[in-house]
């Protein structure tokens, strides 16, 4: 069964929730893409709508966006998610996952994109029911 850390982040109230999702409250995870946005109600955290930012497994190898699937693999980088070049130009072949969301997936990195509860109401104001008003200065097609 799959068993998931979950750490949300909202940029709103700038806190950070810690929370562990497993057995079948995970299943709706799986499958899933780095980027995605997903309703909160799925994971407990009704009213919030998260995009899935990033991740690693159990051994601590991160997931990439640019790697398709969910499998480990050796991939030459030159900077970003999973190494950190020591001087300019340097790469380096390291061990990174897909952006896939597997079994092996341990930590979940999801942030708060959109709160559904907060809901903000514009006024807009009545038009009349007649012609348009003619702007000065414009000359209209029929002149």
């Amino acid at each position: 069964m799959a068993k998931f850390k979950l750490i949300v982040s909202d940029p709103v109230s700038r806190k950070v929730t810690v929370s562990e999702l497993e057995g079948p409250k995970a299943q709706p995870l799986i499958g899933r893409e780095l980027g995605e946005i997903i309703e909160g109600s799925l994971l407990g955290l009704g009213g919030k709508r998260l995009k899935i930012a990033g991740g690693s497994d159990k051994d601590g190898i991160p997931m990439r966006f640019d790697i398709h699937g969910g499998a480990k693999k050796y991939v030459v980088l030159a900077g970003g998610t999973g190494f950190k070049p020591k001087s300019h130009g340097e790469r380096r072949r390291k061990l990174v996952r897909g952006r896939m969301i597997t079994e092996e997936t341990y930590q979940l990195n999801l942030v708060v994109e959109k709160r559904v509860e907060e809901k903000i109401e514009k006024k807009v104001p009545s038009r009349k029911a007649g012609p348009p008003e003619a702007v000065k200065g414009v000359k209209s097609s029929g002149d």
